[in-house]
């Protein structure tokens, strides 16, 4: 479900404790994952796991490993919620009028639905677009009644930006090592 892990948020996920801990579990699970190097060692299913786990998603070595780990840093933060879907399309029509978005994940708590959106290597115009969207679909009320939007940034100017174009709206934008 989460594609790419790192050592740090397979701790966080399953109480691994100790940095030793988690690399001997880890090791005994060799077999069943693959991993590569990108700052960090990064964690996935190869065939034999994938079998295991009955999954059908092939994964490999990405340089776009990031923005799923950042996507994961706010799953494991936000409690892992039962409800959690990734990359989700919602979508709005009404005779001529059409609004198509696609959220990194969406999930439901407290009464809420929680719209996930990480910026990692996105353009601001692309997130201004999809803001405006959102604004929109809430507008409409198709995100329900109190929808919650959650950015994940990688820098202060971003996150300042983001708040920007967000005002008006439900939302915590976040930077990456906020979750660190």
């Amino acid at each position: 479900m989460l594609d790419y892990l790192s050592r740090k948020q397979l701790q966080k996920l399953h109480d691994l404790k100790s940095d030793r801990n988690a690399q001997r579990i880890l090791k005994e699970m060799d077999r069943y994952l693959s991993s590569f190097h990108d700052g960090q060692k990064i964690y996935y299913l190869n065939k034999e796991g994938r079998e295991r786990v009955n999954c059908d998603i092939v994964r490999k070595k990405t340089f776009n490993v990031n923005h799923y780990l950042m996507r994961n840093d706010v799953y494991i933060a936000y409690g892992c919620p039962k409800s959690w879907k990734n990359e989700q399309r919602i979508f709005y029509q009404k005779g001529k009028h059409r609004i198509v978005a696609v959220c990194d994940a969406k999930f439901e708590m407290n009464d809420s639905t929680y719209i996930v959106e990480v910026d990692n290597t996105q353009t601001m115009k692309k997130n201004e677009t999809k803001i405006e969207k959102y604004r929109r679909l809430v507008e409409r009320n198709v995100l329900g009644r109190n929808p919650k939007f959650i950015w994940v940034t990688t820098t202060n100017y971003r996150r300042n930006l983001l708040t920007e174009l967000c005002e008006g709206l439900n939302v915590e934008v976040y930077l990456s090592t906020d979750f660190h």
